[in-house]
């Protein structure tokens, strides 16, 4: 693929070739970026407690803070009282999340949420944690999810099949839009930068009028900077329903 391709910045790329018991266990551009997401992601955490937390915050314990308060909102407002206990993993998932999104903006970075491999696993990993506390709550109850009240015996043949369906279909609708948003834009991103180049690569006029290009890629950064902080919100307020849809049986 051509380096000017838009389609470029999203390819896996093998940087350490290893394999156990004939499984491919290869560290990869995604892998590394996304351990260095977690790394980044916990080395602040823990920098925090070592320089402790004042009553006065300073910069980087305002933005957790902030984090943190958006996290327990969200729970708050979509489960109640009853998805407190829910909320480490909500945060977790949060700003897992946030970070993969916004570190992909960084040159030279990968975007691990562009690819729908990975937020398919996101998704599923709620889908399952949602499954399980349906059934730790309900028990074999649960099941009325898929059969509407007051359904006729034979009305019940065509909507259980449905019901099952759409329900396994949403972290796959979950996982999509993450995805298409977090490509999209980095895809459109790329385009301005390969136009803006090809443009001072032609000389003359072209020269000196590439500056528009720039001018739209900088808005367009700001723009994909929130559509990141966006998607982040949208994931998780999404679980935050799913796991409440589980603890009602909606």
């Amino acid at each position: 693929m051509s380096i000017f391709s838009p389609l470029e910045q999203f390819s896996v790329l093998p940087l350490l070739s290893l394999g156990v018991i004939g499984i491919d266990v290869s560290i990869t551009n995604a892998v590394l970026t996304t351990l260095i997401s977690l790394g980044a992601a916990c080395a602040l955490y823990y920098c925090l407690i070592l320089f402790n937390l004042s009553i006065v915050p300073f910069r980087w314990q305002s933005v957790i803070e902030t984090l943190y308060e958006t996290a327990a909102g969200l729970v708050w407002d979509s489960v109640g009282s009853r998805g407190q206990k829910y909320f480490p993993f909500i945060f977790a998932i949060f700003f897992f999340v946030l970070v993969s999104n916004v570190s992909g903006l960084a040159p030279y970075s990968f975007t691990t949420t562009s690819h729908l491999a990975q937020t398919l696993v996101l998704a599923y990993m709620v889908f399952i944690g949602v499954m399980l506390i349906c059934a730790g709550a309900h028990g074999f109850h649960m099941l009325s999810l898929f059969l509407p009240g007051g359904t006729s015996l034979g009305l019940a043949f065509l909507l259980v099949p449905i019901e099952v369906v759409s329900y396994i279909f949403k972290p796959v609708s979950l996982a999509v839009r993450l995805f298409a948003n977090m490509m999209a834009g980095h895809t459109l991103l790329k385009v301005i930068v390969g136009f803006a180049w090809t443009m001072i690569g032609s000389g003359g006029f072209l020269l000196v009028v590439h500056i528009m290009p720039l001018i739209v890629l900088v808005i367009l950064f700001g723009l994909e900077l929130a559509v990141s902080l966006i998607q982040a919100y949208v994931f998780t307020i999404l679980s935050c329903i799913y796991i409440n849809d589980a603890l009602v049986l909606h």
